[in-house]
């Protein structure tokens, strides 16, 4: 497990901290790139957060620490309430890597709201589905309500955003998604459990969201035909229905029942 850096301006925030010795950011990132693909080369498997320089100065602060010892930066990465923003390496490019590291760890305060909101049920397990029987289930729900959205959708290259209005502000969730031809779906798994986990809140907790998925809508294996698709659904509560509404933005008209969709 590994911090890293994903911005100039944390780097030099951090600058005083003794986090890295390089020169300068770009030194920085040239070392991160080696260190991680050597690492993957050892361990076959490599996990990442952001290093925030914000929280950890207040992690330092709540438990008395000194933001450069080397013991405070330890505890910080293996924090248990933060592992929910750990971020699987694949080996693409540092470009590519770094906007996903920035991404989850605004989920994992989204999941962390999300998991109060659960009673503790998503985040307190290290299995990919909740304990308690109750959120379990509701979670398959959950689960099963994106599933439909996206085999509704039929192949194509899309954005899934959703929003739930909770106590305490909104849970928000994003992800592209790549549907191929023969079914596959790629997905960043981080965004996958962060959009499960907002639908599971707010099946769970009977709270109002809208949601909304639009892209381009075809293959090249389909003669090369596309267009352009928005789809909306709203829940009350209890069950997602199409609705005509927008999201973060993006305006959609109502989408396919889902009840429809096997």
């Amino acid at each position: 497990m590994t911090g890293i850096l994903t911005s100039e301006a944390d780097f030099e925030r951090v600058r005083d901290w003794q986090v890295t010795d390089a020169a300068d950011y770009a030194a920085y990132l040239r070392e991160t790139g080696q260190l991680l693909a050597e690492a993957v080369e050892e361990y076959g498997t490599v996990r990442a957060r952001m290093f925030h320089p914000e929280d950890f100065a207040d992690y330092c602060l709540l438990h008395g620490l000194d933001v450069r010892e080397q013991a405070a930066r330890d505890g910080y990465l293996v924090n248990p309430p933060l592992r929910t923003q750990l971020v699987t390496y694949r080996g693409e490019d540092l470009a590519d890597f770094l906007p996903r590291l920035v991404r989850a760890r605004e989920g994992g305060l989204v999941l962390r709201h999300a998991d109060l909101l659960t009673d503790g049920a998503l985040c307190g397990t290290e299995q990919p589905a909740p304990a308690d029987p109750r959120v379990r289930w509701t979670y398959q729900q959950a689960s099963e309500v994106f599933r439909r959205v996206l085999v509704g959708a039929g192949c194509g290259a899309y954005e899934f955003r959703v929003v739930v209005d909770a106590p305490g502000g909104p849970l928000e969730a994003r992800a592209r998604v790549l549907h191929w031809e023969d079914g596959a779906v790629r997905i960043n798994d981080e965004d996958l459990d962060l959009v499960t986990a907002v639908l599971c809140a707010g099946l769970y907790c009977e709270l109002p969201g809208a949601a909304v998925l639009h892209g381009t809508q075809g293959s090249g294996a389909l003669c090369g035909e596309y267009r352009q698709v928005a789809w909306a659904w709203r829940s009350t509560g209890y069950e997602w229905s199409p609705a005509e509404l927008a999201v973060a933005g993006v305006a959609a008209g109502p989408g396919f029942s889902l009840g429809t969709v096997v």
